[in-house]
């Protein structure tokens, strides 16, 4: 079963959270992982400084290891509880020796009064033998069982849980690959049922697809997650910060009850979104939280992620287009210029409805920065009537643009790498193409105004242009959508030929005020969006 449906429902009634009442029971866990005794301790108290409610000790990273006397002072000197895995090669750690002196040291640790142990399915019933059934009395034993490779049904993973709870697990835990986005579904339906089974869970899903396995587990009941005391160090991948999972995503406000936004794009995790929408969020109260989300075939996505507990998208490159044909409403503006950047699910019915809010963003920003070039008040008429307006790509936001600049009375060019998906879109709306690489030599009149709306110049790759700069003397505004770098050489070389620049994130804070109301039914915090952006 794909279906998200029988993830957990909301009602309206939660959406605004109680002042500051922690909303989940889930624990956070800083894995500690170093060469030396030393270096974990120091960790140790990061970890606590950063607030984690216990460390993992990974003795497979120690490159010298005394197991009774190092684990006694891991153990006795950690300022907060300790999970203690000594990790094998052969379930994806870094420990490739005897088997006995591993399980030997596992044994070892739980003696000396660490609150858990991982040990892998494979060998837990040799553990348990090995400890004839004692155990301290608050000690848990976690069994784990590690997939590199993919996420299996949710059949499998359903008989998979049922294995290591036979094994004598205390905690079971599972850690799949994603494949796909879809895949964490399954995770979550199966993190879902174990509140049934009142054994606790952890389960999450590895890679950048499974991220939001990691955010969403309070909402779904899981024992814990796995946050990194520092960016890069990570004792599996797709970890998160601490930092990030507490005051990017809230993590301590997510409960059964929290509604799921997100940004559907690929790639997506270089968005601003989620620090927008996540601080916004919080400031008002909303029960809301907002994750990025990696998306090959957004149907797909869609369809399992139907519940609607998953209330409403963000849509980036490359499925603006794709988007709009799985709404079941789509706003008349978004039909006419065919891509959808918001979907929000009807709590109702649970159908889609789809709307554009890019062109609004953009439109209004090029105007503004014409208006301040000339002191023109803000009058009825736009300042883009009668201009040549040249707009670079063919895709969601090229049509948002192009279709925002007709109705203002510019006159509109459609310039793409494929002049045919060029020509398309000027036929559709009234206007003229050419292909990216004759806009080089295209300088009918001077005065113009220029829009880049593809991804050219994102990070990483900074050091592209749409367009080489001999060319920007014609244009008297340059508008780029992309907003990472905020100065892309695009802007950086307009600015430099004279012109007046207008930055991506102009246009993406003004299409986020119509998308936060969409979401929460709230009035826009829009000097807060302001000052939130600043900092970035």
């Amino acid at each position: 079963m794909e279906s998200g449906n029988v993830l957990l429902a909301s009602s309206a009634s939660h959406q605004i959270k109680s002042g500051g009442v922690r909303n989940n029971g889930t624990l956070l866990c800083a894995p500690v992982m170093a060469e030396s005794v030393h270096k974990m301790l120091i960790n140790m108290d990061k970890a606590k400084q950063e607030g984690a409610d216990l460390v993992e000790v990974r003795l497979d990273s120690l490159k010298s290891f005394n197991p009774y006397e190092d684990l006694k002072t891991l153990i006795k000197e950690c300022p907060l509880p300790t999970l203690v895995t000594y990790r094998p090669t052969w379930e994806g750690g870094q420990y490739d020796g005897d088997e006995k002196k591993r399980l030997d040291a596992l044994r070892l640790a739980m003696e000396f009064g660490a609150d858990y142990i991982d040990v892998e399915l494979q060998v837990a019933h040799e553990f348990n033998d090995s400890i004839y059934g004692k155990k301290p009395e608050k000690f848990k034993l976690i069994v784990s069982s590690h997939n590199y490779q993919d996420t299996p049904s949710v059949e499998e993973l359903g008989n998979l849980v049922a294995r290591i709870q036979a094994a004598g697990a205390d905690i079971v835990k599972i850690a799949t690959t994603a494949l796909e986005i879809t895949d964490v579904a399954r995770v979550f339906q199966i993190t879902v049922h174990s509140q049934v089974s009142r054994v606790p869970i952890i389960a999450m899903v590895m890679g950048e697809r499974g991220f939001i396995s990691r955010i969403l587990c309070p909402k779904f009941g899981g024992f814990l997650t796995f946050g990194t005391i520092e960016s890069g160090i990570v004792s599996a991948p797709g970890q998160p910060t601490m930092k990030d999972l507490l005051y990017l995503y809230n993590f301590r406000d997510i409960g059964p009850d929290t509604k799921v936004f997100g940004i559907i794009g690929k790639p997506v995790h270089h968005s601003k979104s989620p620090i927008l929408y996540n601080e916004a969020f919080k400031s008002v109260g909303f029960n809301g939280v907002y994750v990025p989300l990696l998306v090959d075939d957004v149907s797909t996505f869609l369809r399992t992620y139907s519940s609607t507990d998953f209330a409403g998208f963000s849509c980036t490159i490359p499925h603006k287009e794709a988007a709009l044909k799985c709404c079941d409403e789509v706003d008349p503006v978004a039909k006419s210029i065919g891509a959808v950047n918001c979907i929000i699910r009807r709590p109702t019915d649970g159908k889609l409805f789809g709307c554009n809010t890019d062109y609004v963003g953009a439109i209004s920003a090029i105007e503004d920065g014409l208006r301040g070039s000339h002191n023109i008040s803000n009058t009825a008429d736009s300042p883009l009537a009668g201009k040549l307006f040249v707009v670079i790509g063919a895709g969601g936001a090229g049509k948002a643009l192009a279709y925002g600049a007709k109705e203002k009375g510019a006159r509109v060019v459609i310039a793409n790498r494929t002049y045919d998906r060029a020509r398309e879109l000027a036929d559709t709306i009234g206007g003229d193409a050419l292909s990216l690489a004759d806009l080089a030599n295209f300088h009918p009149e001077d005065g113009m105004i220029l829009a880049n709306t593809t991804a050219i110049g994102m990070q990483p790759k900074v050091d592209e242009t749409p367009i080489p700069k001999h060319a920007l003397r014609s244009y008297s505004l340059v508008f780029d959508a992309v907003y990472t770098p905020k100065i892309t050489r695009l802007l950086r070389e307009a600015e430099e030929s004279g012109a007046i620049i207008v930055t991506g994130l102009e246009m993406f804070i003004g299409q986020a005020y119509e998308q936060f109301e969409r979401f929460t039914g709230l009035p826009a915090p829009k000097e807060q969006f302001r000052k939130i952006m600043a900092k970035y």
